[in-house]
């Protein structure tokens, strides 16, 4: 692996990265709308959308409206095609890439999604925040106790009843976490399966009676 590749291979784990910052454009097209985004090095997924993400847009239909998480936002492809296709949305992203954060706001801005998307770091998300919904390609290559730490983190924050909707590759532990996450009292379902990925749907307790 070359030191740039290294320098890469980063963003998911580093605040501040250290590879040189390269903006890099891109443009795609999600639920009917075009997005015109700018990625970076230091990033995930620069120059593109990764391809596990592309699976969970085609697999699903945008939502209808309500606050909405982008759980590990990146540069906030999830969370503005979600500010873009509904009109009623609320949108926050979370990120630990510094990079990410001000790439993906500087995305918002760009699209005029700026008064329905924000990306932030997770403890600037105010404590009575709650979710209708939590879309992500959520990392999962940083470890399994990460992982399971990062989610329990975030589903206690969706409304009763909400859901949480992930796309993750099979090869990666998709089924098992499906498990658990049903273990853990979101029951999981699959949505879809395509090319070596699942789109999971997790639902959140519903409010008591």
């Amino acid at each position: 692996m070359t030191e740039e590749q290294e320098q890469e291979q980063e963003h998911y784990f580093t605040a501040d990265p250290h590879a040189p910052f390269k903006r890099e454009e891109i443009t795609c097209q999600v639920w009917g709308h075009e997005l015109r985004l700018v990625s970076g090095s230091g990033v995930f997924s620069r120059g593109h959308v990764d391809h596990a993400t592309n699976v969970l847009f085609a697999e699903t239909e945008p939502p209808v409206q309500g606050r909405f998480l982008d759980l590990g936002c990146g540069y906030g492809v999830i969370g503005l095609a979600i500010a873009r296709a509904v009109p009623l949305s609320s949108v926050i992203g979370v990120e630990v890439n510094e990079r990410a954060i001000l790439l993906a706001n500087e995305n918002a801005a760009s699209l005029g999604l700026a008064g329905k998307f924000v990306a932030c770091r997770p403890d600037q998300v105010p404590t009575t925040q709650v979710f209708d919904e939590i879309w992500s390609n959520p990392p999962i290559r940083i470890g399994k106790p990460a992982l399971h730490e990062l989610l329990l983190t975030w589903l206690p924050r969706l409304a009763p009843g909400g859901r949480a909707v992930m796309v993750v590759g099979k090869h990666l532990g998709a089924d098992s976490l499906q498990r658990w996450l049903t273990q853990q009292g979101y029951p999981t379902t699959r949505l879809a399966s395509h090319k070596g990925f699942r789109v999971l749907e997790s639902r959140a307790p519903a409010a008591p009676s």
